[in-house]
């Protein structure tokens, strides 16, 4: 049992040191109602990641009608190439935004009183879990963009085409599907280097900031407790060994990594610093211990 206190360097008898089964939880009645709402949502999010992942971008159709700019069928082919792919990223923006409302819906129930973070983490794990599937999904979601410069550049000559149409009064169909207001707020969204995290951080941020009578403890602990959780889950042998798969190792890490990333954003001195709650060293080194390959990226998430 030391192993399992030994949570952090500081104030370890305070510290959680529970399985959270990413696995198998299933919901309560208590917890149903609120688990079938983020359901609903988490239910598109690998059809999301596999679209996001076929996609090719037209860098090719792009680059020869910019290098061809009097060849009409040269601008109709980038054109009608790009239109398409536009609706998709549209789509991955619109997810977001439902991403966003979940997030706070769990946040709700996984903060308030009279429980403390960890009795809520602990009581509800099947929302527990929708929270940690949420923060994976964001991660990889964020992995493939940052892998693929094509979707910048295809919104980039999408928004030149559109600029350069309206001083010419023409309107094109596609503005009935992405008008002006929303390729704007698309635009600052795919600007991101890690556009699911900062929606998620924001969500996180106004969530506390609506939530004045509620102490930005009791979410900057849900967070910190969170972190924890799954730095002891991945250290500890007597729980590693009750992972049925390396996907559920990969998940944990994940989510680690994303409420480490949540909590920066959101608590006061941020996750670095020495009062943090998050035993930051800890944590990393749980990360270096695995394949490079296979942590690459979420070195580089803590990173930012």
């Amino acid at each position: 049992m030391g192993n399992l206190l030994k949570v952090l360097t500081r104030e370890i008898e305070n510290y959680p040191h529970f399985f959270l089964d990413f696995e198998n939880a299933q919901p309560t009645d208590g917890e149903r109602e609120v688990w079938n709402q983020i359901s609903a949502v988490l239910q598109d999010s690998e059809s999301m990641l596999a679209d996001l992942q076929a996609y090719k971008g037209a860098g090719q159709e792009i680059r020869d009608a910019i290098q061809n700019p009097n060849d009409i069928q040269l601008q109709e082919k980038a054109w009608n190439s790009v239109c398409p792919l536009v609706v998709r990223l549209k789509r991955f923006y619109e997810f977001s935004l439902r991403l966003e409302k979940a997030l706070q819906s769990l946040l709700e129930s996984l903060t308030c009183p009279p429980y403390t973070p960890t009795q809520h983490l602990e009581r509800e794990q099947a929302l527990a879990k929708e929270f940690a599937e949420i923060l994976h999904f964001t991660l990889r979601f964020d992995e493939l963009k940052m892998r693929n410069p094509a979707i910048q550049n295809d919104f980039s000559y999408y928004r030149r085409t559109i600029s350069r149409n309206r001083i010419n009064n023409m309107h094109l169909d596609i503005e009935n599907e992405v008008n002006n207001e929303m390729a704007n707020r698309m635009s600052l969204f795919y600007a991101e280097a890690t556009p699911m995290l900062k929606t998620l951080s924001n969500a996180t941020t106004q969530f506390v900031s609506e939530n004045k009578t509620l102490p930005i403890e009791n979410t900057t602990d849900c967070l910190s407790t969170m972190a924890s959780v799954c730095k002891v889950m991945l250290e500890t042998p007597e729980y590693r060994s009750r992972f049925t798969s390396e996907e559920t190792l990969m998940f944990c890490m994940r989510v680690m990594v994303g409420v480490i990333i949540l909590y920066d954003h959101v608590h006061p001195v941020g996750a670095f610093s020495k009062t943090s709650k998050i035993d930051m060293k800890g944590c990393i080194k749980v990360l270096k211990e695995q394949p490079p390959d296979s942590v690459e990226g979420l070195l580089n998430a803590l990173r930012y």
